[in-house]
């Protein structure tokens, strides 16, 4: 301060500090609060199968060279030759049915604008005979591409929900591959089989994650596979820098004779009471599809499952997790057979997982109802609080992308509908919107199916809602029991 404001400001203070102290003091605006909405949520009915899935998400952001994720025997090697970091093999072999999944980031830097980083799969017999391979059904896209014959899905601004014909609306790599995938499309950039010769190693897919020409320099790769072994064998995910040529076949063996890339997000210990940092997964997951039918509890026997109407308001939590059960104390993570020290202890979210749920509706009144059906995004909770908590204003940050296939909506004239698409994009703490309508008379019945796979970049929990139209379904306060 210059000495000459010193006597001007001290002869100013003793006039003006009683006024500031008199001025009212702006309070903050508090958000509004939650809206609680009044409910049953009902666990999830069915459960996981044991189908086995590579699941190669950590890190998310790679910045080196290295193995990804491999579930060959790092003291078995390949030939006989043990590999020279013994600890960076998961051990695990596989055989018949069993899915990949994979999704990575990949920053490049400044000074090499043009630089790319190669996503390599590989795969080698674990004994002494040739091993076939066969692709089910696979997908894969970046978040940006200049070349058309490397498919993309960037984020694009999506309106919450968006009819399609099930595969041309996408917001993000995940919320395409998981579409295509819906419909077991097999994307052009992938064989459709493999012979693996024992001994050697085989590339499965070598796919670019290029930066060259974006601002900022990210890029994003998200790839599914669905196979089918007719023998045992090994497989790994690879990350090599370079630039517009794939990396040579050497290149990949020596990247799986060393170490792995750095992970990151070091996970809460399993149980540890307070907050939780659930991390990301590198390991080999137990389970692939959930199965189930949303009925209400059987009291007389025989049991023939159903819903009744009278149920709504109802939901049911997807893709619901520790510290996220919605109240429900169901937790549908996949459990891990294998995984890094310092990755996620469960495949928290359950990326690429397939929820295919059948709900046997039924209209045991005496009048005609109707329920809207609708896919939400509840604010995360644990504990029960006699329904689901909604945000009043649009929150920002998005929860889930994704494409939802329903079956058994109201079509023309009255008629149950075939399959329809829609893609959604949801915020946090968001209702609805519905997808469609059920309209029932008296004693009519409606078979309905909900089918996604539940994408990566998206946020667990999402809750599958079953909601009430006026005239309200009359309530009983109790699950009513089903007629036989």
């Amino acid at each position: 301060m210059r000495p000459a404001l010193l006597p001007v400001l001290s002869a100013l203070l003793p006039a003006v500090w009683p006024a500031l102290l008199t001025q009212p003091v702006l309070a903050q605006q508090a958000p509004p609060a939650p809206l609680l909405r009044r409910q049953q949520v009902r666990p999830l009915p069915g459960g996981l199968d044991r189908l086995l899935v590579v699941n190669d998400n950590n890190p998310e952001l790679i910045v080196e060279s290295g193995i990804l994720l491999s579930t060959f025997d790092g003291s078995a090697g390949l030939a006989g030759q043990p590999f020279a970091v013994p600890s960076a093999h998961l051990n695990t072999p596989i055989e018949g049915h069993f899915e990949l999944f994979s999704h990575h980031v990949y920053a490049g830097k400044p000074e090499t604008l043009d630089s790319t980083l190669w996503l390599g799969v590989v795969a080698a017999p674990s004994g002494a005979k040739p091993v076939r391979l066969r692709l089910i059904s696979g997908s894969t896209a970046l978040s940006q591409s200049f070349d058309p014959a490397q498919p993309a899905a960037p984020f694009l601004p999506l309106p919450a929900v968006l009819p399609h014909d099930g595969t041309s609306a996408f917001s993000g790599p995940g919320s395409r591959v998981a579409a295509e995938l819906l419909q077991n499309r097999r994307s052009p950039l992938l064989a459709s089989e493999w012979q693996l010769p024992a001994g050697q190693l085989t590339t499965l897919v070598a796919l670019p994650i290029p930066v060259k020409g974006l601002d900022p320099l990210l890029n994003g790769r998200n790839l599914q596979l669905r196979l089918e072994s007719e023998g045992p064998l090994q497989i790994a995910t690879l990350a090599a820098l370079g630039g517009d040529q794939p990396p040579t076949a050497a290149t990949w063996a020596s990247l799986l004779n060393g170490g792995l890339s750095a992970k990151e997000h070091t996970p809460t210990p399993r149980g540890q009471p307070g907050g939780i940092i659930y991390s990301r997964v590198s390991g080999v997951q137990q389970g692939s599809r959930w199965r189930g039918t949303l009925s209400d509890p059987c009291t007389s026997e025989p049991c023939r499952p159903q819903l009744s109407v009278q149920s709504a308001p109802v939901s049911w939590p997807i893709s619901s997790l520790e510290r996220g059960s919605l109240g429900t104390g169901q937790v549908q993570t996949a459990e891990l057979k294998a995984f890094y020290p310092g990755t996620a202890w469960a495949a928290h979210g359950n990326y690429g997982v397939e929820y295919d749920l059948q709900i046997p509706l039924v209209n045991d009144t005496d009048h005609p109802v109707a329920l809207d059906l609708a896919i939400e995004s509840p604010r995360k909770s644990d504990k029960p609080q006699g329904g689901l908590s909604f945000n009043v204003e649009t929150a920002r940050a998005v929860m889930f992308r994704g494409t939802v296939e329903v079956s058994g909506l109201d079509g023309a004239g009255g008629r149950p509908a075939g399959r329809r698409w829609f893609h959604l994009v949801q915020r946090q703490g968001q209702q609805g919107p519905a997808l469609g309508r059920i309209s029932l008379d008296p004693g009519q019945r409606r078979q309905v199916r909900v089918r996604l796979i539940y994408p990566a970049d998206a946020t667990p929990p999402q809750v599958l809602t079953l909601l009430p139209v006026t005239p309200a379904v009359k309530q009983s306060g109790s699950v009513p029991a089903p007629r036989p």
